[in-house]
């Protein structure tokens, strides 16, 4: 008899953290891609600066409480919470050595050769701007800096999470030199950390660090000591923090409450400048309690997200890809009535190639228009300025009823969301914090209507937030239908949130964490039966991250049966390919672009009877089983089309795509002899000319093939 095989067998699956780690590298990758623009290089540099602070202050610190509560629980990798811990150690400070080397040994040289000087050490400075430099910290930083120095009387003090200081090691004046005690100055945030200084040779751009410009005049802060030594640090902390909601009364007091305990969570990480006095670094890790394999010995300057201000700087726009403006929507270039032309069918946006606007306009109509009676709306992040909250707040000074439920444990937009949320309740607006113990991740809007035939519901559903800035960054899909079933289930989903009322069924909507994991296993199933009937069997699944063990230990079975599967999949991503009579039939690509890629798209072939899905989830436990999120059908053919030639551009792409092999390692593709295919890059292309022409573009691409076939 045939041994049954386990596809959840840890040897099977790859660590979530290690995973995540190989996505950042695929990030860093862009920043050494020579074809690139140095700008853009400096910018994906600086975003693999910011996705690791986010990492250790997160994920690292999660490992860290785990392995200090001496919980060994294993992950689906079959790694215990130590393990895990060491092995992202070691990539860690292997990913951070390469973050320095690009920066070091590639940019700076190339900014060199622009003109383009960024100094890294004040003891480079010619005496001209040494005198410029000196007069800038009288004049602009010394008013605004706090020295500290520590001595018996004076404790150590706080150091906040991820703020830029400068530790030394001081003696008093007059002393005899033998008792050193410790001083430091925060570098102010509130001031630019970039400062341009006079340049020999016109035409040149000279910029020097705040905290090199503090060090230099370190002195005139600690008038009545000798400086011994001066270096740059820097820590990071544990930001994670958990909500007992039960036992909260007020969850919005608690959420603020927990916010300002995060400055000073437990310090996890220390980066400090290489060659800082050992004296120095033994006094500051001491004080901060930080282990040896937790300090980042850094060849150059500290928070390199100091690039992404540099990318933003004028002037450079030829050391720059040229920004594309999303399209307007040809569907509503037309129609000065939203709502009639939803009537006419359902619409598909395809952002950031398409504008966010009708979706921003969407809701103005609402907040205005006589007939509406109710606008209800999930808000998850949105952005600082926001138009959506400024027509929601009018929809309820109008008279209209208008229920939001604003997320306030959205992680690092808690503080955000609960001025939004004030807001809102100001104007009158009913607002809802989300379920007990679930996250509400789905991205729905509502608009109740009175018209001539009845009451009619509009509903905007979406793969990403209601962010009007993010939107132009983000890839995304949204879909605007007034069909009566969608409808009758957005209904449901609101009065489940604000009523704790689940319908006794559905028709057209899958929620999380209700059945929406069950409805994808049951899809995966149905396409691994099909195949072991003979059938041609398809799935094609985008989304941001996949580590469900259930999940991918169906798409392990559907694979072994010959379901062809092609993922996407941007970060994360805990499943192995190319594992005989597991894994041969499947491939992950990966693409890094311009664009982040947020869009969730699912494709089932089911025998000829194609579905499409999209989706506010990945294929995550959190998103499956800890957040409401919301699954919906795309169920035109027109629509369908676009979502298929959206999947089969991606799979085609030879540029940005990163091909996950056997060995768990990520490749580009090798371009010699080939037609280039940057799907980004043909997305703009394409909403440019659907907003010019009726004529199907898509069929111009001679790369493109119209008919569907497995490859």
């Amino acid at each position: 008899m045939k041994e049954e095989m386990n596809f959840k067998n840890p040897v099977y699956y790859k660590n979530r953290e290690l995973s995540w780690l190989l996505f950042n590298y695929r990030v860093l990758s862009e920043a050494r891609d020579k074809s690139i623009p140095l700008f853009e290089r400096l910018k994906f540099l600086s975003i693999t600066a910011s996705n690791l602070d986010e990492f250790f202050m997160i994920r690292v610190a999660s490992l860290k409480d785990l392995v200090n509560a001496k919980i060994g629980r294993k992950d689906i990798a079959g790694l215990t919470p130590e393990e895990q811990l060491r092995q992202v150690n070691r990539e860690t400070h292997e990913l951070v050595y390469q973050q320095y080397s690009t920066y070091n040994r590639s940019l700076l040289p190339l900014l060199k050769e622009k003109g383009i000087h960024l100094i890294s050490s004040h003891e480079e400075l010619n005496k001209e701007q040494k005198k410029y430099v000196d007069s800038y910290f009288e004049d602009n930083v010394y008013p605004v800096l706090t020295p500290m120095a520590v001595d018996s009387s004076r404790p150590f003090p706080l150091i906040r999470n991820k703020t830029l200081n400068i530790g030394a090691l001081v003696s008093k004046k007059g002393g005899d030199g033998k008792e050193i005690d410790f001083a430091t100055v925060q570098v102010p945030a509130v001031l630019p950390r970039m400062v341009t200084i006079p340049s020999d040779k016109k035409g040149d751009l000279n910029i020097i660090l705040l905290e090199e410009i503090i060090e230099r005049n370190i002195d005139k802060l600690f008038l009545n000591y000798h400086i011994i030594c001066a270096h740059p640090f820097r820590i990071m902390r544990d930001a994670d923090f958990t909500i007992e909601e039960d036992e909260t009364e007020d969850l919005l007091k608690e959420i603020e409450r927990q916010l300002k305990k995060r400055q000073w969570g437990e310090a996890i990480r220390l980066e400090v400048e290489e060659g800082m006095d050992k004296r120095l670094l033994k006094l500051i890790r001491k004080e901060l309690d930080i282990k040896e394999q937790d300090i980042f010995n850094i060849n150059g300057p500290l928070d390199l997200t100091f690039l992404m201000k540099m990318y933003g700087m004028e002037g450079f726009a030829h050391l720059k890809t040229s920004p594309f403006i999303p399209q307007p929507v040809k569907d509503f270039q037309e129609d000065k009535d939203i709502f009639e032309r939803i009537r006419r069918g359902d619409i598909l946006l395809n952002h950031p190639y398409e504008s966010f606007t009708p979706v921003v306009d969407f809701v103005k109509a609402a907040a205005k228009d006589k007939d509406v009676l109710a606008i209800k709306q999930t808000l998850y992040r949105v952005s600082g300025n926001s138009p959506i909250i400024a027509s929601l707040a009018q929809a309820a000074e109008n008279g209209k009823q208008v229920s939001v439920l604003v997320e306030l444990k959205a992680r690092f937009d808690e503080e955000n969301n609960i001025v939004w949320a004030k807001k809102l309740e100001k104007a009158g607006c009913h607002v809802i914090y989300g379920l007990v113990g679930l996250k509400t991740h789905s991205k729905i809007t509502l608009v109740v209507r009175r018209e001539e035939d009845g009451i009619r519901r509009y509903v905007h559903l979406g793969t990403g937030n209601y962010n009007d800035a993010t939107a132009k960054l983000y890839t995304d899909i949204g879909l605007f239908t007034c069909s009566e079933a969608i409808g009758e289930d957005a209904t449901a989903v609101f009065n489940m949130l604000s009523g704790y009322s689940e319908p006794l069924s559905w028709n057209k909507l899958s929620l999380a964490p209700l059945w929406l994991k069950e409805k994808f296993l049951n899809l995966i199933r149905r396409e691994r039966d099909n195949a072991g009937e003979g059938k041609k069997a398809h799935i094609i699944a985008k989304m941001n991250s996949l580590c469900d063990q259930d999940i991918i230990a169906a798409l392990y079975e559907a694979s072994s049966k010959g379901v062809n599967i092609q993922l996407i999949i941007r970060g994360i991503c805990c499943l192995q390919v190319g594992i005989p009579h597991v894994s041969e039939n499947i491939q992950v690509t990966s693409i890094v672009g311009n664009f982040l890629e947020h869009s969730r798209i699912f494709y089932f072939y089911n025998g000829g009877k194609e579905e499409f899905y999209c989706a506010s989830a990945d294929w995550m436990p959190r998103n499956l089983e800890r957040r409401v999120e919301i699954l919906f059908p795309v169920e035109q053919e027109e629509l369908q089309k676009r979502l298929w030639h959206i999947l089969q551009l991606q799979l085609k792409d030879n540029v940005k795509a990163h091909i996950l092999q056997t060995d768990g390692t990520y490749e580009k593709i090798d371009k010699r002899g080939k037609t280039l295919v940057n799907s980004q890059e043909i997305f703009c292309e394409e909403a440019i000319e659907r907003g010019k022409t009726e004529n199907d573009v898509i069929r111009k691409r001679r790369f493109i093939p119209e008919e569907r076939v497995d490859e």
